[in-house]
């Protein structure tokens, strides 16, 4: 055992043996991963193995240097044909809304600086105006998600009260979060009225005490339930609110902030819609059919919504100015359906119709064919995604690798995703295929080139 520890290479002969990592990673990194290193080889020995060499041991080094040294978020091409993919990042911000970002990002930016006082400001006044028109909310503040924003209102009109919500609506969202879980955190309590299928009026109307503070509504826009049901609509649970002076908070989650003309989403609420039926607060995401960044959105009357902004909670949730410099620049497209259309990326997709589809489809399927990659055009169908519109299905187009290797298309499938630039197909009954709903076009090239050498390789 002693004669196999005295094999292992000092510290010294393993950093001049890692010059060019040592150029690219720095000294400390490369030394923490050579001690790592010969402290693992020591184990291995000490466990009664023999002396696994120089080579292994330098691999090592390099993958634990990679490990740390390099990011393991990466950009990615969707060609699942979701086009608001949860796992993806959901929406994509798109060029414009990047170089409106870069304006702001590069250098400094008045975040908290009145231009007109030359004294301190307030961060929300970037949006809140433009959020206003928009939606027609008397007020409207942003915090970072909308799970955060369902708590703030939550705590702010209903802890240590009782706030009341469908059992039909005890939904979960993205990671295991669930309503119940975010309402207990908010501390408030919460009360269940009805059934998983059907809630009346009245159910609603029994459940209310004088501990009652808030009456809860949230839209079920990441599943949907059919055949014997019933729920009560918004207009009814105003009535209901105002009745008995208590807050109606609806949680519409997927944030579509009014209909563009033209695309699939009639079934879906907007808040412009919905705010005009007199609910006190909507909550709602920037990242979903809002087609921005990750923030929560409580849009709706002044009095409730400035007294959340004042609330100490609202320092933990406040967003930054890299939300701010892309909420607004996504929300301002929603001033024209042709910005809306042009420079949202998921509008552009979704707006997609049949020759479009077929023209993208043919573009990779040539391109596959002038790298030699047997493939077809077959028809698909695409989703919204990101908790949205679940039983939406979009009639798409996809272009499926042909091949007679029973292993083709999971071997083709795993090395398109070990890319630096990742791409994410489907894997659907054996074969491997591209769907165009959610490809830009500026990476077909890129795709086929890739298949092409993960084919060959």
């Amino acid at each position: 055992m002693k004669e196999e520890l005295k094999k292992i290479p000092g510290v010294d002969k393993l950093l001049n043996e890692s010059k060019a990592l040592i150029a690219e990673s720095g000294v400390d990194l490369v030394k923490f991963a050579i001690r790592e290193s010969i402290k693992s080889e020591r184990e291995n020995i000490l466990a009664g193995n023999k002396y696994s060499g120089i080579s292994k041991i330098t691999a090592e080094i390099n993958s634990i240097v990679k490990s740390i040294a390099e990011t393991s978020l990466k950009p990615m091409i969707n060609a699942t044909g979701v086009v608001l993919h949860t796992n993806l990042a959901r929406a994509p911000l798109g060029d414009y809304v990047q170089q409106e970002m870069q304006k702001i990002l590069s250098g400094y930016s008045n975040l908290e600086f009145n231009l007109s006082t030359g004294k301190r400001g307030q961060r929300n006044c970037h949006i809140s105006e433009l959020i206003k028109f928009v939606t027609g909310a008397e007020d409207a503040v942003v915090v970072n998600n909308n799970a955060a924003a369902v708590m703030l209102c939550l705590k702010t009109f209903s802890e240590g009260g009782e706030a009341i919500i469908s059992r039909g609506e005890l939904i979960e969202i993205g990671g295991s979060f669930r309503i119940p879980d975010i309402m207990e955190a908010s501390g408030a309590k919460m009360v269940e009225v009805g059934t998983t299928n059907r809630t009346r009026l009245s159910d609603y109307e029994n459940a209310i005490t004088n501990e009652t503070k808030v009456i809860l509504k949230a839209h079920k826009s990441n599943y949907y339930i059919g055949g014997f049901t019933e729920e009560v609509d918004n207009e009814e649970l105003v009535k209901l609110a105002k009745k008995h002076n208590l807050i109606f908070i609806y949680d519409m989650g997927s944030g579509l902030l009014r209909k563009p003309a033209g695309l699939p989403l009639q079934k879906e609420p907007d808040v412009k819609s919905t705010l005009k039926a007199g609910i006190d607060l909507v909550t709602f995401s920037g990242d979903k059919l809002l087609g921005g960044p990750q923030a929560g959105i409580i849009a709706g009357k002044k009095k409730y919504v400035s007294k959340m902004a004042r609330d100490p909670m609202m320092r933990a949730l406040r967003v930054g100015k890299m939300t701010y410099a892309a909420l607004s620049a996504v929300i301002k497209c929603y001033l024209k359906d042709e910005d809306l259309l042009t420079k949202v990326p998921i509008f552009e997709m979704l707006n997609r119709d049949e020759k479009e589809l077929k023209r993208l489809a043919q573009k990779l399927s040539d391109d596959l064919n002038k790298n030699i990659i047997e493939n077809e055009i077959v028809t698909s169908k695409a989703q919204v995604g990101g908790g949205t519109l679940p039983d939406l299905v979009i009639d798409s187009l996809a272009v499926k690798l042909i091949s007679n290797d029973k292993s083709f298309a999971k071997r083709t499938f795993d090395k398109l995703l070990e890319l630096d630039r990742p791409i994410l197909g489907i894997l659907r009954e054996g074969n491997l295929i591209f769907d165009v709903q959610s490809i830009f076009e500026k990476d077909i090239e890129y795709i086929a080139e890739q298949v092409s050498l993960a084919v060959k390789g």
